[in-house]
């Protein structure tokens, strides 16, 4: 009789818009070629994370593959008539795209439930009035085994409610967004969970493009004509300002400076997780290391008579030590990070500029080579 492996690997996947999808794409793909797979308990995901993530706890990655393929910016966010300029508000489109093509909803966030891999998606609390506790973090937390399958099926979208874009949804009363802004790459929730005995994760690297400003160049020539209107000259003096400040780096206009400050905060959160999972594995390490030097050196220096009782003593005392971390386990992790290169789609949502499918396959097909030359070079995580 053939032995059924515990489950006992965590999937990390982070945000990153529909590049991310498709690099994630790429990453599961061959993932599920491997003898991880089995193994995975759980998948852990934000944003573009917790969609593809929900496809794969419920294994219709082949599907998700189709409907990435056939995905267009106004599928997504649809620009709104007098909104289409950089940072405006669009429609969210997404869930009715889903709901047609993937059966999703609450069709999706059933089967999520079901899984026997558990999805926990994170978002945003942008509720109002704040929480006069000033312990509040502003992150909600939606495991798949403990929530219902309508309130999973809209965490799952709200995570990836891309907040320069559309406004936030209700999920149960709580007005969620991306959960980009305060928990991008969900890594530490993996290695909090006492029964995950490794990591597989993605990590998407931001890269951006200059933002286009000839639409001010456009906007003061369709004006000039009218400059002897006092309010119209005005206003080319605030479009000229703006392609000024354009010219000097700095951004253009208030909606740009959002942007800005939008991956600013995404990109330094994704950082900080990585960086204090090596912290925190420096950590265990060290301690461990401290913890067999005391108790030899301190036996080793007892009368025979004692040494017994002491290294029990000892031994009790770093056992009873607390610690913000679980300081007597490391947790192999296996990070494959990409960025989507010269072949990266439009991440604005525009809907002027479609997504080419070559293109799509070009980032789901990078995906899965860095992945596979991951495994290659860890074979121990791969066995």
């Amino acid at each position: 009789m053939a032995v059924t492996p515990s489950r006992d690997i965590a999937i990390v996947l982070s945000g990153g818009g529909i590049n991310g999808v498709l690099l994630e794409l790429g990453f599961l793909m061959r993932l599920r070629e491997s003898p991880v797979w089995p193994r995975v308990g759980w998948i852990y995901g934000t944003s573009a994370g917790a969609l593809s993530g929900a496809m794969a706890v419920v294994d219709r990655l082949d599907e998700l593959e189709e409907f990435a393929l056939g995905l267009q910016p106004d599928d997504v966010f649809r620009p709104r008539r007098m909104w289409q300029f950089p940072g405006g508000l669009h429609d969210y489109t997404l869930p009715q795209t889903i709901a047609e093509r993937l059966d999703g909803g609450d069709e999706l966030g059933s089967a999520v439930v079901a899984s026997e891999i558990e999805l926990i998606v994170f978002a945003t609390d942008v509720s109002v009035p704040l929480d006069e506790d000033d312990s509040q973090d502003f992150e909600l937390v939606y495991p798949a085994h403990s929530t219902s399958a309508e309130t999973m099926g809209k965490a799952i979208l709200a995570s990836a409610a891309v907040s320069g874009l559309v406004l936030p949804v209700s999920v149960d009363g709580v007005i969620a967004t991306d959960g980009g802004w305060v928990r991008n790459f969900p890594l530490a929730h993996a290695y909090r969970n006492p029964d995950v005995q490794a990591i597989a994760a993605f990590r998407y690297v931001a890269s951006y493009r200059p933002t286009d400003v000839a639409f001010l160049g456009r906007m003061r020539e369709r004006l000039d004509r009218f400059r002897a209107v006092p309010p119209v000259r005005a206003l080319l003096a605030e479009i000229r300002l703006a392609e000024e400040r354009a010219a000097r780096g700095e951004p253009a206009h208030y909606a740009e400076m959002i942007v800005r400050l939008m991956r600013v905060a995404i990109a330094r959160n994704t950082v900080l997780e990585e960086r204090l999972a090596a912290e925190r594995d420096t950590s265990v390490a060290e301690l461990q290391r401290l913890r067999d030097e005391v108790i030899s050196t301190a036996v080793g220096a007892a009368p025979k008579r004692r040494q017994g009782h002491l290294r029990a003593e000892l031994e009790a005392i770093f056992t009873s030590a607390r610690f913000p971390f679980r300081h007597g386990r490391q947790v192999p992790s296996l990070i494959v990070r990409a960025s989507p290169g010269d072949d990266g789609l439009d991440p604005t949502f525009r809907g002027d500029e479609p997504w080419p499918e070559e293109r799509k396959r070009a980032q789901i097909e990078r995906g899965y080579r860095l992945t596979d030359d991951a495994l290659a070079a860890d074979p121990d995580f791969n066995s």
